[in-house]
């Protein structure tokens, strides 16, 4: 583990514009794939005739090897710069992109989005785009992909960037925080260092624009807010939850409440990489074992807080969504699963409170009767069993979701209010 700060990078965009490929590319560049690793995928690949593919290989078998559930050294997920240490949130292309980009630990602090010279704004694009507005992302890094294909040709370039310019505008991203950078993922064009192939090009190379990205202020001076992941019997400790510090701190002596299971205690210890330790801050995977709590107490999904400031349980709640792909429409009564940080639990869309307009923010209808796939509303939402959430507003770690149904992600939002049981 590594002392520099620590960042989640989202790497987005459209299914075919290569993703992967430069997932690939920033892990070699950045000595994070073991060269023995390369060596036998550069083997492979020039049997098969299609030398130089060993970055797209390691990719493609990370994905492979995790569809046929082998689990991955997350090591393949992370990589240094100068200035931080990187994890990749989630693996492009992986079917569960958006749920992970969403729930629990891989909320991402920024995101790369990759559009193809050859191709430009395609609907994953926008997709993506409005899904990092509405969860937050404020800084985007636009890597215009595949310049190699159009002879790394500046008006090429221009039109791309001019397109996705008005995708931002539509989603109400500021440009000013957007950087654009011409790269060829495939032979490694302004990835680690300017390429003489764009010399009209005089911006930062990709790994320079991640090093320059604003430090993400931990939220410490938030109140703790630790969603349990699982909960474990040890012999000789009891019973010891297991979960992710989002906000605030945990210490030894802690008086805790769950929710909504609606139990407390002091915390006796806190354990981290099998140690003992004091106390626990934001991004720490911790154990913990809490006075008086057993193994029938607690549940994945509940939330661990102060006791003078627990996590909220909400009967209803009011949010904002943005439509992704459903194949016909959605009205009230709807009742898919929300995954919200480590919970899952059915809710019901109880009313469609507005449609909102995606380009402009307004809102485009006041009681509308049904949404699509591409709108984005205000709705009100009634879980069909006590979940914990807060609003976006006050602790945007336990105030984003993503909406499951029919094996896909239906939707993604945010908590704007949440009406307490």
């Amino acid at each position: 583990m590594s002392d520099k700060p620590h960042q989640n990078l989202a790497i987005i965009g459209h299914v075919d514009h290569g993703k992967s490929t430069l997932v690939g590319r920033l892990l070699y560049e950045t000595g994070s794939v073991p060269e023995h690793v390369i060596e036998q995928h550069r083997e492979e690949a020039e049997e098969k005739g299609k030398g130089g593919f060993e970055f797209a290989y390691v990719m493609d078998n990370l994905a492979e090897e995790r569809e046929r559930g082998v689990t991955i050294d997350i090591a393949h997920q992370e990589f240094d710069t100068e200035d931080f240490y990187f994890t990749i949130v989630d693996c492009p292309g992986h079917r569960d992109f958006v749920k992970n980009m969403i729930t629990g630990a891989s909320q991402a602090d920024n995101a790369v989005l990759v559009v193809a010279a050859d191709d430009g704004v395609a609907p994953q694009t926008r997709e993506h785009v409005f899904l990092a507005r509405t969860l937050g992302i404020n800084e985007l890094i636009i890597g215009i992909n595949k310049m190699d294909l159009v002879d790394y040709s500046e008006s090429d370039y221009d039109d791309v960037v001019s397109e996705v310019n008005d995708l931002l505008k539509q989603v109400q991203f500021n440009p000013n925080d957007a950087k654009f950078i011409p790269i060829s993922a495939f032979e490694g064009d302004n990835v680690s260092e300017a390429s003489d192939q764009t010399s009209w090009y005089d911006g930062p190379a990709l790994l320079e624009a991640l090093n320059s990205l604003p430090e993400p202020e931990p939220p410490t001076d938030a109140p703790l807010r630790l969603p349990i992941q699982d909960v474990y019997t040890i012999s000789g400790i009891g019973t010891v939850p297991v979960g992710r510090v989002e906000t605030g701190i945990m210490e030894t002596g802690n008086d805790v409440s769950f929710q909504p299971s609606d139990v407390g205690g002091e915390v006796k210890t806190v354990e981290m990489h099998h140690e003992e330790v004091p106390r626990a801050e934001p991004g720490d995977n911790v154990g913990f074992n809490v006075r008086g709590i057993g193994k029938d107490d607690i549940r994945r999904g509940d939330v661990c807080g102060p006791a003078s400031d627990p996590p909220s349980v909400a009967e209803t709640f009011q949010a904002q969504i943005v439509v992704m792909q459903h194949p016909s429409v959605i009205t009230a009564g709807y009742t898919p699963v929300f995954h919200a940080h480590t919970a899952q639990v059915a809710c019901t869309v109880e009313s469609i409170d507005k449609k909102i307009d995606p380009s402009s923010g307004e809102v485009a209808d006041d009681d509308p009767d049904f949404i699509k796939s591409g709108d984005a509303a205000v709705v009100t939402i009634r879980p069909q069993k006590p979940l914990s959430l807060e609003p976006s507003s006050e602790i945007p770690e336990l105030g984003s979701f993503a909406i499951r149904d029919m094996g896909q992600t239906i939707a993604a939002g945010k908590v704007l209010d949440v009406d307490e049981r």
